[in-house]
């Protein structure tokens, strides 16, 4: 006998249903039990020796179920009927949570999962990439993956379901979780005896046919996206089974990327492979592309610096002492296994000259009334990516040492060009640079990043004559400057003051020792 409050619900009633002993009296007389119809949502396992034959008379008492139950199919003879697709546990959504910085919306770039798969607490699920950052989506509990909710490309809600998760039934789940809604259509599958028994439909597979998952970029992923290019035709050359743009220009050109080739025995006779040769895919007629994700962020960053008045201001650095100091320090960081460039000795320089003039390390509210003096010197630093143009920054320079500015702006670097700058990494910025040397430049106008005050542009480096002070002519190396500044709030002597200062550390690295504490 089964007590009235647990048959009080439906999943009760199923549960007791399960745990008593069960006479099934056989419609059909000297027959095998070969079908055992459960509830919907409520599969039933039936043990492999309920197969036995039973009479109208006496009925087949059958023990809780252990082992799945398939049904055999008789040749020539097949019916239908609904097979749910919910399992033995509790299937929950898995909400895309407020990531920050009022983003309503983001696009799903990348599955890290598939259904079928079962993941742990805190693994990967997803990649997503809002107007701000691309982030990694992390699981809140462990279970199977029922069903995903979004293809690649489509934008997702926050707040909305992005997979169906199974739970264990005791699960231990946070209080804002609640089960999934039961699809109202479920599949159809065949059943009926001798033969195949009851399939769920397949799951199209993330990987080739051949089994091996395909590596590739943000940018590469857009170009095949773009093209509608099968993956399954292209050959991927890169490491670790990387899908290269040539391997994706190659296959739009008909023809497909050459295999690596097998190594030689002796490695000493192997020659250099050339360097990929890149292509240039002309567009056959007009193409709409929707302007969303990073893209965004640039289009408002844009529009809010054309509402502010700024000034110009540029220069030339002589970085002859500069060079020296970095060639001598550069071994010391690499056994350290920290890549040192320019840049650190130019951050340091910044933070170092934004003591006596912290007027330049402010914020200014929507409709300037208020200025924000910051004590963190946050030093951004555009950066180019595939996923586009964004500005990370530094934290608290003032505190850090040269080689830790490097560390930390290495690790920026390398997952700026992975596409996986998380939200933290671009907010906070106080100050900013854009290093437009590296593509060749000298001179140009930044673009202020709102609400700070000054950004300042990097030349490239080049040797050039110049008169010392006995008027001989000297090779010395210097560098273009250009800053921009808020001329609501900046004046022109402070900024030519401050880059003063700045160009004075880097001419002479060792006055910065001076102010180191």
């Amino acid at each position: 006998r089964v007590p009235r409050k647990i048959l009080a619900s439906r999943k009760g009633m199923a549960q007791a249903f399960f745990r008593l002993p069960l006479a099934l009296p056989s419609p059909i007389g000297r027959c095998a039990v070969r079908t055992l119809i459960s509830r919907r949502g409520l599969p039933l396992k039936c043990p492999q020796h309920a197969h036995q034959a039973v009479s109208s008379a006496g009925p087949a008492v059958l023990s809780r179920p252990t082992v799945p139950f398939k049904v055999p199919v008789v040749a020539g003879t097949q019916r239908h009927l609904q097979v749910s697709a919910s399992a033995q546990g509790k299937v929950v959504p898995f909400l895309l949570a407020d990531i920050g910085e009022a983003i309503a919306e983001v696009e799903l770039v990348e599955w890290h999962v598939d259904v079928g798969d079962t993941i742990e607490e805190f693994q990967k699920v997803c990649l997503v990439e809002s107007d701000k950052a691309s982030v990694d989506i992390t699981s809140r509990f462990a279970g199977k993956v029922i069903k995903l909710h979004y293809e690649v490309g489509e934008m997702a809600k926050t707040g909305s379901a992005l997979c169906d998760i199974e739970v264990e039934d005791d699960a231990d789940l946070p209080d804002d979780v609640a089960e999934a809604p039961t699809d109202a259509g479920s599949a159809d599958a065949p059943v009926a005896s001798e033969g195949a028994a009851v399939t769920a439909p397949p799951v199209a597979p993330a990987t080739t046919p051949a089994g091996k998952k395909l590596i590739m970029t943000p940018a590469v992923r857009r170009l095949v996206k773009e093209h509608n290019i099968d993956l399954n035709l292209v050959t991927a050359t890169g490491k670790d089974n990387r899908v290269l743009k040539e391997d994706v220009l190659n296959y739009l050109e008909g023809g497909q990327a050459e295999q690596p080739a097998q190594p030689l025995a002796d490695p000493a006779f192997v020659s250099p492979e050339p360097a990929p040769v890149q292509r240039v895919v002309p567009l056959e007629e007009d193409k709409v592309v929707p302007i969303k994700g990073l893209q965004r962020t640039m289009v408002k960053t844009m529009m809010a610096a054309a509402s502010v008045p700024v000034f110009g201001y540029a220069d030339e650095c002589d970085v002859t002492t500069l060079v020296q100091v970095r060639k001598d320090l550069k071994g010391a960081a690499e056994e350290r296994g920290i890549k040192l460039s320019y840049l650190p000795f130019m951050m340091k320089a910044v933070s170092l000259a934004l003591r006596k003039y912290p007027i330049l390390n402010s914020h200014v509210n929507a409709d300037c009334t208020e200025m924000v003096y910051k004590a963190e010197h946050n030093i951004s630093l555009a950066m180019q990516t595939p996923n586009g143009l964004l500005v990370p920054n530094v934290k608290n320079c003032e505190a850090r040492s040269v080689l830790e500015i490097a560390e930390e702006l290495n690790r920026l670097q390398t997952v700026g060009m992975a596409g996986r700058l998380g939200p933290d990494d671009l907010k906070g910025g106080t100050f900013a640079l854009s290093n437009i040397g590296v593509v060749g430049g000298t001179y140009c106008t930044p673009i202020l990043v709102v609400p700070q005050v000054v950004i300042g542009a990097l030349g490239g480096m080049r040797k050039v004559p110049r008169y010392d002070d006995a008027g001989n002519v000297v090779p010395v190396t210097v560098m273009e400057v250009s800053w921009t500044a808020d001329h609501r709030v900046i004046d022109g002597v402070t900024m030519a003051e401050f880059s003063n200062l700045w160009k004075s550390y880097l001419a002479n690295p060792s006055a910065m020792l001076l102010e180191l504490r």
